[in-house]
């Protein structure tokens, strides 16, 4: 987990954006392989370079990408079942050729680097895009619907009603990783899957260490797993950072609760 760590810790971020997204994967296939799916961006790489042998301008970068990424090979939005987990994991868009707007943008954003393209993250509020930006030519790409957009459209998707460039910022491979993990997170909180969510958490709090929001769902989490002093430790760390939580009264008679059965125990 080297490149996510880097990723999440470092700043600026230094780990491999690719790599980074196999790891994360590893938190629904434990067992994966990174080297099978990096070769495969490799030879994805390699395929869209052969067709811009003859390559003009961005214009026709993005172009020929589209085709055929999008048209040639049929990579996809997975509109029929937008929250099974392999959408947001890099190996499986790869094998099964869809997922959601974040993980087909990094699967774009790896292929265009290995053939040296500008192509940029844009974290929309609501949804995830990227940007080809050469300084003569530039546009937005929405890999989910498999075409370019406009800047109008970037506002819409992100449900804004006035133009704000701050909307339009490039994400940095961090941003990228919390995003990826958060989508995880929703994910397997929506099929119970504590665990997993619990993992999530641990790499969301290695990356942003002080939101206590995370710490109070993580510290829940463990009790229904029955980790009980991690639960204790979390649900503290919450308290020590939200003093005044409207639910304090609340998460201080959980903690107690669990002094006091731990100190049964002992």
């Amino acid at each position: 987990m080297n490149h996510l760590r880097h990723l999440l810790e470092e700043d600026p971020p230094k780990g491999r954006l690719d790599r980074a997204a196999l790891e994360l994967a590893t938190i629904d296939t434990p067992d994966l392989e990174a080297e099978p799916w990096l070769e495969k961006l490799n030879e994805l790489a390699s395929q869209l370079g052969d067709r811009l042998r003859n390559f003009n301008d961005g214009r026709d970068f993005v172009e020929t990408a589209q085709r055929f990424l999008f048209d040639e090979l049929g990579f996809h939005g997975n509109e029929e079942n937008f929250f099974d987990s392999r959408n947001s994991c890099l190996n499986e868009v790869l094998a099964r050729r869809t997922g959601i707007p974040i993980t087909l943008s990094v699967m774009y954003m790896e292929i265009a680097r290995r053939l040296a393209m500008p192509v940029y993250g844009i974290s929309l509020p609501r949804y995830f895009v990227i940007q080809f930006d050469d300084g003569n030519y530039s546009t937005y790409i929405d890999p989910y619907k498999g075409n370019s957009i406009t800047t109008r459209d970037c506002y819409a998707l992100a449900g804004a009603t006035v133009a704000d460039p701050a909307l339009l910022r490039r994400a940095t491979k961090k941003d990228i990783a919390i995003r990826m993990l958060q989508n995880l997170r929703g994910v397997y909180l929506q099929r119970r899957d504590w665990a997993r969510a619990v993992t999530t958490l641990d790499w969301l709090l290695i990356g942003v260490p002080d939101v206590a929001a995370w710490y109070k769902q993580r510290g829940l989490l463990e009790m229904e797993l029955k980790r009980l002093r991690e639960a204790q430790r979390d649900l503290e760390k919450y308290l020590a950072l939200e003093p005044a939580a409207p639910d304090r009264d609340a998460i201080v008679k959980q903690v107690q609760a669990i002094h006091g059965y731990l100190g049964r125990m002992n």
